[in-house]
C-alpha cells in the first residue's frame, strides 16, 4: 500500500475538545477531558494541560517528521535542515519566541569524514577494504605497521572461567580474535556450558570494550563470511563518520573505542602463515573446541593498517524553545529529544519514525501544553527549555555541543528529561503496550525517580521497567542517548525509552507502525513529571556521593 504523507510545511490544527463538568469533594471543576480517576491528590491544572496532548496531534506531527520529504533527517543534510525549520515553525506557531528575539537555532560545526582507499598489508601483500575487511565509521584515520600480531583465541575474558587474556599483557599490541565463542562437539558454548550463547557472542561491543580496558592498540575480528556481513551492513560501513569540528579536550572514557577491523579467514590465515603458525583459523577453532581451553599464538609478521578518509566541513543545529518561568525563572528544566536519523541509501529512506520522530513529536506536544498553560495564567515557576538536538546518531554531538556551550548555566539546570523512542513495543512487551523503560532516573537523584513514579501512579499507570539500569547490562543505553551529556555534568536525568524492535535503524521504521495511544500516555507522563519539577518549591537534590558514572 502506498504511503500517504502530509506535505511540509504543515501546521496542525487543534480539534475542539469536549468540556466536562467534574465534581471533586467541595470543588466544581471545568476542565478538558480529566481522567475518570481524578480525585484528591491530583493537580487538576496539570491534568487539564496534559490532556491537550492528544493522539490526533501526535499523529499529525509524526506524519510530517517521518515523511519521505525529510529524507531520513541525516545530520548536516537537507532533510535535517527541513526538519529543523519545521520544528522552529511549530515553536513559532505555539507562541514560543526565538531565543533573545533572534533565533531558535544553536548552530555547531561538524567534520564529516568518508572512507577513502583503506588497506591492510601482510608481509608485503595488500588486502582491500570492502573485499577482505571492513570497519564501522568510528575508526579514525590512521597509518601504522607492527611486527607481530597476537592471536588471542576468541578474545574472551571471564574472570572465573574461560579467559583468553590470562597470562597476556596486551597493552599496545594488535590482537586477532575469532568472532563468537568456542563450541564443544555438541554445539554447547564452552563459556556457558549450555546451548545458550554468552554476552561475548550476543553483544558485539563486549570484545571491543575488553580490548580497550586491556589497552590494546587495535583488534582484528575474524569473520567466517565477511562478504555476507558487508552486504548486510554496507549502509553503515559506508556511512561517513562525523565529529564536532573543534579542538577537543580529553576524550570521555565512555566514548573511546579500540579500532576494530573485521577480517576474512583468508586475511587471518595470511597473518598466521606469514607469522609461522602451522595451523590456520579452522585448526585453532577445532583445537579450542576439543581442549575447551584457550589457545594463543604470537604471529611474528609485519602487518600494516592504512585507514584513509576525506573530510568535509558542515554545520548543523539544535532547535531551542524557551518558556520563561516566573518566581524561579533562573532555574531550568530541560526536555530533550533528537530529531536527526540516519538519512537515506540511494532511493531507500530511513524515516526513523520511532527513532526519534516519536520523541521529537512528544517534545512539541509538551512545549505546546506548557505554553498554553502560560498564556492562560498557569505558567511554570521554573523556566523550561524544550530542545531538539541533532547529531545523536553520529555520537551525541548536538547535546555534547550544548553541554560544552550551554545557553543557560548548567549549574542552574535542575534536570533533563530525554525522550528517545516511545512509539513502539519490544519483544518483551509485545502484548502490553502500556510500559516504558526508564534509564538513569536515580543515577544522580533518587528524588527524581520518586517524583516520576508518583506522577505515573497518579496519572498514567504505565508499567515502569528499570531493566537497563543494571550496570552490567551489555547494551549500555545510559551512555547512548543525549541525556548522558547532561548526566556527566551532574544534572539528574531520566531517559524514556521503549526498547528496540525488528525495524530499529532500518528503512521499515515507518509511521504506520507507531502506537499513538502508547505515545500519548508516555508523553503525558513526561509532561506531569516536568510540571512538578518546574513548579515545586524546592529543586530536586543530588544524592550524596553520586555522580554520572
Amino acid at each position: 500500500m502506498k504511503k500517504e504523507y502530509v506535505k511540509y510545511p504543515f501546521i496542525p490544527k487543534r480539534k475542539c475538545m469536549r468540556k466536562q463538568l467534574l465534581f471533586l469533594p467541595g470543588v466544581l471543576l471545568l476542565a478538558y477531558g480529566l481522567p475518570a480517576q481524578a480525585g484528591p491528590g491530583l493537580d487538576t491544572t496539570s491534568v487539564k494541560y496534559a490532556n491537550t496532548i492528544t493522539v490526533d496531534d501526535i499523529s499529525k506531527h509524526m506524519h510530517v517528521l517521518a515523511s519521505d520529504e525529510f529524507e531520513g533527517r541525516e545530520t548536516g543534510m537537507e532533510g535535517q535542515k527541513k526538519a529543523a525549520r519545521y520544528i522552529a515553525q511549530q515553536f513559532n506557531r505555539i507562541g514560543i519566541p526565538p531565543y533573545k528575539d533572534s533565533t531558535y537555532f544553536q548552530s555547531f560545526p561538524l567534520l564529516l569524514q568518508k572512507p577513502s582507499g583503506s588497506t591492510v598489508t601482510v608481509g608485503g601483500k595488500t588486502f582491500e577494504f570492502l573485499k577482505d575487511f571492513y570497519y564501522f565509521p568510528g575508526v579514525e584515520d590512521q597509518q601504522w605497521t607492527v611486527q607481530d600480531v597476537l592471536f588471542l583465541g576468541y578474545g574472551i575474558a571471564e574472570e572465573d572461567g574461560y579467559n583468553d587474556y590470562k597470562g597476556h599483557d596486551v597493552a599496545g599490541k594488535v590482537l586477532m580474535v575469532i568472532n563468537g565463542e568456542p563450541l564443544d562437539k555438541d554445539s554447547n558454548s564452552v563459556v556457558t556450558g549450555s546451548p545458550k550463547k554468552s554476552i561475548w557472542t550476543t553483544n558485539y561491543r563486549t570484545k571491543g570494550r575488553t580490548a580497550l580496558e586491556k589497552e590494546a592498540k587495535a583488534q582484528f575480528v575474524v569473520m567466517e563470511d565477511v562478504q555476507k556481513n558487508i552486504a548486510r551492513f554496507r549502509h553503515y560501513i559506508e556511512q561517513p563518520s562525523m565529529k564536532l569540528d573543534v579542538v577537543s579536550e580529553d576524550e570521555d572514557p565512555n566514548r573511546k573505542r579500540v579500532p576494530q577491523i573485521y577480517i576474512s579467514w583468508d586475511l587471518a590465515n595470511a597473518i598466521l602463515k606469514q607469522g609461522g603458525s602451522k595451523k590456520d583459523i579452522q585448526g585453532y577453532i577445532s583445537e579450542i573446541s576439543k581442549k575447551k581451553k584457550p589457545v594463543s599464538f604470537d604471529a611474528r609478521v609485519g602487518v600494516g593498517l592504512d585507514v584513509k578518509k576525506v573530510s568535509e566541513k558542515l554545520m548543523s543545529e539544535n532547535v531551542l524553545g524557551y518558556i520563561e518561568g516566573s518566581d524561579k525563572k533562573d532555574e531550568l528544566v530541560i526536555v530533550t529529544a533528537h530529531y536527526d536519523h540516519i538519512g537515506k541509501d540511494g532511493d531507500e529512506i530511513f524515516n526513523g519514525a520511532d527513532d526519534d520522530a516519536s520523541g521529537t513529536t512528544a517534545l512539541l506536544e509538551i512545549a505546546e501544553a506548557f505554553e498554553r498553560a502560560k498564556k492562560e495564567g498557569h505558567g511554570p515557576r521554573r523556566s523550561i527549555l524544550v530542545m531538539t538536538v541533532a547529531g545523536e546518531e553520529k555520537g551525541l554531538l548536538g547535546s555534547q555541543w550544548y553541554s560544552e556551550n550551554p545557553v543557560y548555566p548548567l549549574n542552574q539546570t535542575v534536570a533533563d528529561l530525554n525522550i528517545d523512542m516511545i512509539g513502539r513495543q519490544d519483544e518483551k512487551y509485545k502484548d502490553n503496550p502500556d510500559y516504558i523503560y526508564l534509564i538513569g532516573s536515580d543515577k544522580l537523584s533518587s528524588e527524581l525517580k520518586k517524583i516520576n513514579e508518583e506522577n505515573n501512579q497518579k496519572y498514567t499507570q504505565l508499567e515502569l521497567d528499570y531493566t537497563y539500569d543494571d550496570p552490567n547490562d551489555p547494551n549500555r543505553y545510559y551512555y547512548r542517548s543525549d541525556h548522558y551529556n547532561f548526566a556527566k555534568n551532574n544534572i539528574p536525568i531520566i531517559f524514556y525509552f521503549n526498547g528496540t524492535h525488528a525495524d530499529y535503524h532500518k528503512s521499515t521504521d515507518t509511521v504506520e507502525k507507531i502506537n499513538f495511544n502508547k505515545m500519548e500516555k508516555i508523553t503525558r507522563l513526561v509532561f506531569h513529571t516536568c510540571w512538578e519539577l518546574a513548579n515545586r518549591n524546592e529543586r530536586i537534590k543530588l544524592d550524596p556521593k553520586k555522580d554520572s558514572e
